[in-house]
């Protein structure tokens, strides 16, 4: 399954190859440019209307003492992402985009998926479907973030369950998990992949949730109807979308990632998916902060391609 457009991106190279440089000294903006080329079917392609979306759930495994902070911290995290108050809504000024906060039934956790599955393959596909509703058939990209206490614990699992190791192999402190509470979110990880064995994205999704994480599969499942690019954040964004790959190994090929996290999970899954992060700053928030910075480098990437001058234009040579 494909929709990029090979005469598109070819025309784009075409471009770059003719701008004011030295072939290939724009680096990874060149490349960028061609992969917006490609997936938006145009040699000149534009980031009129940037969307970031941030998906917020709560978590049941929160109840196994895997996190420094309640679940009541989703809820108001989220008011603070409508008032302005967070570190997204500044880089998403400054980055050109528009946030949408889709907070999901944050009154009703998943279920603990050490005790049994996190939720129904009916809840999933509901939250799959709100995702998929959230995108903007008018975005020329497309953000991707989350918020949820629990939610790395989550991540662990997804990751364990698609690309395999251990549950120590993928935990990390998250939001400051250290000693026994660190070891309580190893313990916890592991526990829920001895109990589930999914084969399917749904599977997995239900086997360890959350609400977020399925939204995140179903907005990336309409972007790519839509062939619309994808900026994925960190450590739990990019596990989330992971699951897709189960179904399809090129489901996230409309897909880059904005960043590597210093979650120690990330830099393994990012390798195990076969792409290149556009930056590394140490960054561990979340809430989609790492992709917005990333999406300042796409626009400056466009905006080479874009308007430079080539080399007829300009008289040289």
């Amino acid at each position: 399954m494909t929709n990029f457009d090979q005469d598109a991106a070819d025309a784009a190279q075409v471009r770059q190859d003719n701008l004011t440089k030295p072939q290939g000294s724009l680096g990874r903006l060149e490349e960028l440019a061609i992969f917006m080329a490609g997936w938006r079917g145009t040699s000149r392609p534009v980031m009129d209307h940037a969307q970031a979306i941030v998906f917020a759930g709560n978590h049941g495994v929160v109840a196994r003492g895997i996190t420094p902070f309640p679940a009541a911290v989703t809820e108001a995290m989220v008011r603070n992402f409508r008032n302005d108050g967070a570190a997204i809504n500044q880089i998403c000024t400054v980055a050109g985009a528009e946030l949408q906060v889709v907070a999901l039934d944050l009154d009703r956790p998943t279920a603990d998926f050490t005790a049994g599955p996190a939720m129904t393959e009916a809840e999933v596909r509901q939250a799959m479907a709100i995702g998929a509703d959230a995108v903007d058939p008018a975005a020329d990209v497309v953000m991707l973030g989350e918020m949820g206490i629990g939610n790395s614990t989550v991540a662990a699992a997804l990751a364990a369950s698609v690309l395999g190791g251990r549950a120590e192999d993928w935990v990390g402190p998250g939001t400051g998990a250290q000693g026994a509470m660190l070891q309580a979110k190893i313990a916890a990880v592991a526990e829920g992949l001895a109990l589930h064995v999914p084969r399917t994205a749904v599977e997995t999704l239900a086997a360890f949730g959350g609400r977020e994480q399925a939204a995140i599969c179903g907005a990336i499942l309409k972007a790519r109807d839509l062939r619309i690019p994808v900026m994925l954040d960190g450590f739990i964004c990019c596990a989330a979308a992971a699951v897709l790959t189960r179904d399809d190994p090129q489901a996230l090929d409309h897909c880059m990632i904005g960043h590597v996290s210093a979650e120690p999970g990330h830099r393994q899954l990012i390798a195990a998916l076969g792409k290149q992060p556009i930056l590394s700053l140490d960054m561990r928030l979340g809430e989609g902060s790492g992709a917005g910075v990333a999406l300042l480098v796409l626009r400056a990437a466009l905006a080479c391609h874009n308007g430079m001058a080539t080399f007829a234009e300009a008289g040289i040579g």
